[in-house]
């Protein structure tokens, strides 16, 4: 299946971009609990194009993960599930 996104739809250009092996957990996000680096850039653009169903439903979490995800909430099932529980509360 094909990406939703890639590294030019990103909203925001201050990511790190070194590059990991695309069978890496923390862009598979399996196990569920591996941490997602929000500030890497090729994890989170995995982790949006896998949790995603539409490109703008992309673009929100990026924005969302990047203004309003408690430093807290790290694992890949964790920032899925503040996303779920968050998503109306968010432009």
């Amino acid at each position: 299946m094909a990406d939703l996104i890639s590294k030019n739809d990103l909203q925001f250009k201050d990511y790190a971009w070194k590059a990991i092996p695309p069978d890496d957990a923390r862009v598979t996000g399996k196990p569920d609990s591996t941490l997602l680096n929000r500030g890497e850039g090729y994890e989170v653009l995995a982790f949006l194009n896998r949790i995603s169903k539409t490109k703008e439903s992309a673009l929100k979490g990026e924005r969302l993960i990047k203004n309003n995800l408690p430093g807290d909430v790290r694992s890949h099932r964790n920032v899925h599930q503040w996303l779920v529980d968050n998503w109306s509360k968010h432009a």
